[in-house]
């Protein structure tokens, strides 16, 4: 995912922040820091006074780029949003299948994981992308009532546009009939989501290291077969 300061990936986040300030970027590099706060501590873990001593600038040069904390969290909870939705479109393209029925179907798995995944791996920021957020139809991202437009010069990386994409590939291809596209994209959805949010708040938290694995692909194995199966009629 493009961020507008530098990737953390490449930098230490000391060094991404610092570059980013000393380029006159504070506000992006104010929302690096928030992510950074919310993927250790979740949405709580957000605080503007934190977010400007991780920078070094005094909590009023933060104020000036934010009106209020929720204007702070609309923000990180886009990024989230965006960063899961990446996670997703990479998982896709790791698929190298050329048959289209199979290929279809395997991005049904691949974008499953990759949610499960980023879920379980960033507990703190998957939080926060759901802590409210709503998107309207070919509009802003909107989070407790504040709208938080796009970098337009960054692709919107919609988690449920993806999943929606596979599932209408998967009827192009044949691999899904057409008959049981309809309500297809909430019950893939309400699997992982549930599957994740058991997995960490719920009665399976307390399973060990990736045991969660195999559970997830029987899981999404049953989705898929559900979908593809003949339809009777």
């Amino acid at each position: 995912m493009k961020h507008d300061v530098l990737s953390l990936s490449t930098l230490s986040y000391a060094e991404a922040v610092t570059k980013a300030y000393h380029h006159g970027n504070l506000r992006p590099a104010l929302i690096e820091a928030a992510i950074e706060l919310a993927r250790a501590g979740g949405p709580d873990a957000v605080v503007l006074r934190e977010m400007a001593r991780m920078v070094g600038v005094s909590h009023n040069a933060a104020y000036r780029h934010f009106a209020d904390r929720d204007e702070v969290l609309a923000e990180v909870g886009a990024q989230a949003m965006r960063m899961l939705g990446q996670a997703m479109a990479d998982g896709m393209d790791a698929v190298r299948m050329k048959d289209p029925v199979k290929r279809s179907r395997q991005h049904l798995f691949a974008t499953g994981r990759a949610y499960v995944e980023f879920a379980l791996e960033n507990p703190g920021l998957f939080g926060i992308a759901f802590a409210g957020v709503t998107k309207a139809e070919d509009g802003p991202v909107h989070v407790d009532g504040v709208v938080v437009e796009p970098d337009p010069g960054e692709p919107v990386l919609d988690p449920y546009a993806t999943l929606n994409q596979v599932l209408d590939a998967m009827v192009a291809s044949g691999a899904m009939p057409a008959s049981r596209r309809a309500g297809a994209d909430a019950t893939c959805w309400a699997g992982v989501h549930g599957f994740s949010v058991l997995h960490l708040a719920g009665p399976l938290a307390a399973v060990p290291g990736e045991q969660w694995r195999p559970e997830l692909e029987h899981l999404l194995d049953t989705m898929n077969r559900g979908l593809c199966a003949p339809d009777p009629r």
